[in-house]
């Protein structure tokens, strides 16, 4: 369902999230747990529910559907985001919903030899990628984000802007990829100015930089270090990108 599809209070949603410069994953997710809980009280409007029914579904997904407790978490975030933003009506009361059970905590550091194994086994963006995350120390999303402007050769460092939390900090860029990230710049930019050439080549720039600066969005350090393998429809905007 697209953003001209949905139905108004959806959108209404979708706006207040857009107002914050919330990512484009919380979007979607968040108007997908007030689909989900709506659908689940018989498509009732949300403002005619409130803690109750907010406890029961919330109980419905730990009981009958096993999520985990980040599931969990993730939904009771959409909802609270959803009635203090959008309904202005925050929640108070949740008492009685049954949390859903943690897991056995099973460790999640790789020795030195199972990161060696497992980069033996990749190549191309992939193995850069891997290397980025585990020598950088960057989380999945920040590496997939990455801008070209973002790379700090000549200081050894990758900026990493809005991480988790919103939170700005600088990372070390090992030496060993100096020369793969060159030769993979070289690769991505050819690609951009083949897109530049065919009518396309621009990005998503966030803070509405788009439309003060009409021209920066195919800037070549604005692009991404990652970009997608094929031409893709950027679902805030509906432009082919």
């Amino acid at each position: 369902m697209t953003s001209a599809q949905a139905s108004p209070f959806l959108n209404t949603i979708r706006n207040a999230i857009r107002l914050r410069h919330y990512s484009i994953r919380t979007e979607k997710t968040y108007i997908d747990w007030a689909k989900r809980f709506i659908l689940f009280h018989n498509k009732a409007h949300p403002n005619e529910r409130g803690e109750k029914e907010v406890v029961a579904f919330l109980t419905h997904l730990a009981v009958d559907l096993n999520v985990a407790p980040s599931t969990q978490n993730q939904a009771l975030n959409a909802l609270s985001f959803m009635y203090k933003a959008v309904l202005d009506r925050p929640l108070n009361d949740l008492k009685g919903i049954v949390r859903a059970k943690r897991p056995p905590k099973l460790p999640t550091v790789l020795s030195s030899s199972e990161v060696r194994q497992i980069l033996a086994n990749l190549d191309g963006d992939h193995w850069l990628a891997a290397c980025l995350l585990y020598g950088s120390g960057l989380r999945l999303m920040e590496c997939m984000r990455l801008r070209i402007m973002n790379i700090d050769f000549e200081h050894k460092a990758i900026h990493v802007f809005h991480g988790k939390g919103g939170k700005d900090r600088v990372v070390t860029l090992a030496d060993e990829l100096f020369v793969p990230l060159q030769r993979h710049f070289e690769s991505v930019r050819n690609t951009h100015e083949k897109d530049l050439a065919d009518g396309y080549g621009e990005v998503y720039l966030p803070y509405a930089l788009e439309r003060k600066y009409p021209n920066v969005a195919a800037q070549w350090s604005w692009q991404y270090v990652f970009p997608a393998a094929h031409r893709s429809t950027d679902p805030r905007s509906g432009i082919v990108r």
